[in-house]
């Protein structure tokens, strides 16, 4: 009899411990959720971040800190998330870091397929290729023509990102003659076109366009199959010439291969959740940028089949992309 009793205390404390070790898996998370913006701040994916950051924040119960790790076509950043050994830091990143720089770095520091998983993709956005005011072109016919007697520098923001590839492939079916000047992210190359450092920049709508609103850059050209209704005097760049011509950029989260699927899918539903509130929905809409809502085998498949796309891009701008390694 008293063998008995020692044999349920024993099973009643181990269902005690298996119960109190599911809490503790269950309360996740239990520390400040980290989210790394491979970019300059001030660029498109850092300024959604920080959108997310006080909602996501009060959905999950702890702070939500954004950490800005530019450089490398989004590598750095990606890399310290592929890395990290704890499930409280993801990444929200653009099409450059998670669907061009396999095709324009040999030597990348993780894998995407083995240590990053898709969680939620959130938004996706046309470019806007703006000048400086004092850029005498008003149209992209006037701006190759005047690229072809007159020096142009335009900013690169980021080796390897969208517009990156895009300025290039622009240039290739124009005949645009301009020379290019590489930053970190979109933010700082804005900037210098703003200050007329660069005449000419290509880059996201959201961070783009409130500089054209006040008038402190003139656009030329939606990069958009159709207009924006934002802007709907502006015509498309294909409608100006540049046959076919269309780029863009989107804005997903993903995280450690070693988050589990638990966690993974409370943070998807928490950010399509976040990104549908009407207040944030209107201020992307606002901005030119539509969201995209997807869950997270969803993002996994988007990224892998547009991986494959920017590959044949990247392989038929061949000499036009520079300074890849």
């Amino acid at each position: 009899m008293q063998h008995r009793r020692h044999i349920l205390q024993a099973l009643a404390a181990g269902t005690l411990w298996a119960s109190a070790g599911l809490a503790r898996a269950q309360a996740w998370p239990n520390r400040p959720l980290r989210i790394v913006v491979p970019n300059a701040p001030g660029g498109t994916s850092d300024i959604i971040s920080r959108l997310l950051t006080k909602p996501l924040g009060d959905a999950l119960g702890v702070p939500v800190i954004v950490e800005n790790r530019a450089g490398a076509g989004g590598n750095i950043g990606a890399a310290v998330v592929a890395s990290a050994t704890d499930s409280h830091t993801v990444l929200l990143c653009d099409v450059g870091g998670l669907a061009i720089s396999p095709s324009i770095y040999k030597d990348m520091a993780y894998d995407l397929d083995r240590d990053l998983q898709g969680v939620a993709m959130l938004a996706q956005s046309p470019h806007l290729l703006a000048v400086h005011p004092s850029v005498s072109a008003n149209t992209l016919q006037e701006l190759v023509a005047l690229s072809k007697r007159s020096k142009l520098n335009v900013a690169l923001a980021g080796q390897g990102t969208p517009n990156h590839l895009a300025t290039v492939q622009l240039a290739q079916i124009t005949g645009m003659q301009w020379q290019h000047v590489p930053y970190k992210g979109g933010s700082p190359a804005v900037a210098d076109t703003v200050a007329n450092v660069t005449q000419a920049v290509l880059n996201g709508m959201l961070a783009t366009l409130p500089l054209v609103q006040a008038g402190r850059l003139k656009a030329i050209g939606v990069s958009g199959k159709t207009r924006s209704p934002l802007l709907p005097n502006l015509p498309t760049l294909a409608e100006q010439g540049a046959t076919d011509f269309e780029s863009g950029t989107w804005q997903g989260v993903t995280a450690s291969s070693k988050l589990s699927k638990e966690q993974v899918q409370r943070l998807n539903t928490e950010l399509l959740r976040i990104v549908q509130l009407p207040a944030i929905k209107a201020q992307l809409r606002d901005a030119g940028v539509e969201v995209l809502a997807m869950s997270p085998l969803e993002t996994t498949q988007f990224i892998a089949r547009d991986r494959v796309r920017w590959a044949k891009v990247v392989q038929q701008s061949g000499s036009g992309i520079e300074g890849a390694s």
